[in-house]
C-alpha cells in the first residue's frame, strides 16, 4: 500500500484517497515524509510536513499530491550500522540496544576486546 501512496504522488498523479475513502486509514503520514525527505528536490516539502505535524492524513495526502513534481524517484531504506561490540553486550549482558550503546560508551577498549574474546567463545 505504501508504495500505491508513493507512485500515485511521484508519478501517476491519481488521487486514492478520492477514489476509496477506505484507503486512508493505511495512509501513514510520518512514513511517506520519510520517504520525500531522502531527495533533494522533495526534501523542503518533508521539512514543511513536519512542522505542520498536525495535518490530517488527506490534508497531508493532499498536500503531497499536489506540490511535488512529477517524477521518478527510488532509494533505499536507510538502515543503521551494525556493530558487532554492541551485540556481544547485549549478549554477554542481556541488554537492550539502546543500553548497550550506553554502556559501550562508558568501557574501555580493552574490555570491549576482552568481551568480544567470551562472546566469540560462547557461540
Amino acid at each position: 500500500m505504501l508504495s500505491d501512496f508513493l507512485n500515485s504522488i511521484n508519478q501517476t498523479k491519481e488521487n486514492l484517497l478520492a477514489k476509496d475513502a477506505n484507503l486512508e486509514k493505511d495512509y501513514i503520514p510520518f512514513i511517506i515524509t520519510k520517504c520525500f525527505s531522502y531527495f533533494p528536490d522533495t526534501i523542503f516539502y518533508a521539512n514543511r510536513l513536519n512542522q505542520i505535524s498536525f495535518l490530517d492524513k488527506k490534508m497531508h495526502y493532499d498536500y503531497l499530491l499536489h506540490s511535488i513534481s512529477k517524477r521518478k524517484r527510488f532509494s533505499k531504506w536507510v538502515k543503521p550500522e551494525e556493530n558487532k561490540d554492541i551485540e556481544v553486550i547485549k549478549e554477554i549482558f542481556g541488554y537492550s540496544d539502546q543500553r548497550a550503546r550506553e554502556v559501550l560508551d562508558l568501557l574501555p577498549m580493552d574490555k570491549i576486546h576482552e568481551l568480544n574474546q567470551k562472546g566469540g567463545q560462547k557461540r
